[in-house]
């Protein structure tokens, strides 16, 4: 009888036919799936442990003409990043073809796009360092750990954006929809697929690496206000409000001292 089929046979076949080595395995498949466990099991004991831990520590009551500069400049160019990533990742370059988009025409889109929401991106993110390094009090109130995430978060933007520039400045862009989208595609279907990501350039490498340090740390730092939703404001009851002032009927002025119990 032949025996089932486990997740290490598929990677066991697949890496002796592209002679993946060791270190190919460990970087393409040991790594992602590490960090997908920090970063469901760290979000799930962050908030069982530390709720009130849960926020973006604001210091917009310190400075807010830069912070309304550089937040939403950030903000909505990581949004634009991400959806993206999730469309080049995530949906096959055989769907695009049989949509009738060709190469050609969905590079010119994803590159235009991708580097303009990258560069709002670092620069609201540059205005963000800069204010936290230069405002006093923000400065005071940044952590080793708020160090840490801006060196990750910054580090990945940089070489998102360099590999995506330099491949088309240098007019041989890498088709990372041949290799590095069905690597990551083969992480979530549980069949990975390291000699893929291993055949990319050295940028994209060097971008999937970090993006996953980033995932792994994301947990315990202020990125978490990221699923915080203000869910419980749908459904709370209505605030009410009852005046103090003594000319409202049924109401007194308040006496000195101690008023006797009734």
């Amino acid at each position: 009888m032949t025996p089932p089929m486990t997740l290490w046979q598929p990677l066991a076949r697949q890496a002796g036919a592209a002679t993946s080595s060791t270190l190919d395995v460990m970087l393409w498949v040991v790594v992602p799936y590490v960090s997908i466990a920090v970063f469901v099991v760290g979000h799930v004991w962050r908030y069982r442990y530390d709720k009130f831990g849960w926020t973006t520590r604001s210091s917009q009551l310190y400075e807010n003409r830069l912070l309304r500069l550089g937040s939403p400049l950030f903000h909505f160019g990581i949004l634009l990043v991400a959806l993206g990533h999730v469309g080049g990742l995530l949906v096959p370059k055989s769907w695009t073809e049989a949509a009738g988009v060709s190469d050609t025409a969905y590079h010119a889109v994803a590159v235009g796009l991708g580097a303009l929401a990258g560069a709002c991106t670092l620069a609201g993110a540059a205005i963000l360092v800069y204010r936290r390094r230069t405002v006093g009090p923000v400065f005071s109130a940044t952590t080793r750990n708020d160090k840490a995430m801006y060196v990750l978060l910054v580090g990945t933007i940089v070489l998102g954006l360099g590999t995506t520039v330099l491949g088309n400045l240098t007019e041989h862009p890498h088709d990372y929809r041949e290799t590095v989208s069905p690597w990551f595609r083969s992480i979530f279907s549980l069949q990975p697929r390291p000699d893929l990501m291993a055949a990319a350039p050295l940028g994209f490498r060097l971008h999937a690496l970090s993006a996953w340090a980033l995932f792994a740390f994301w947990p315990f730092s202020r990125l978490v206000h990221v699923f915080s939703m203000p869910l419980g404001y749908l459904t709370r009851p209505y605030i009410v409000y009852r005046s103090r002032d003594e000319r409202q009927p049924g109401t007194h002025a308040p006496r000195r001292g101690w008023e006797r119990a009734r």
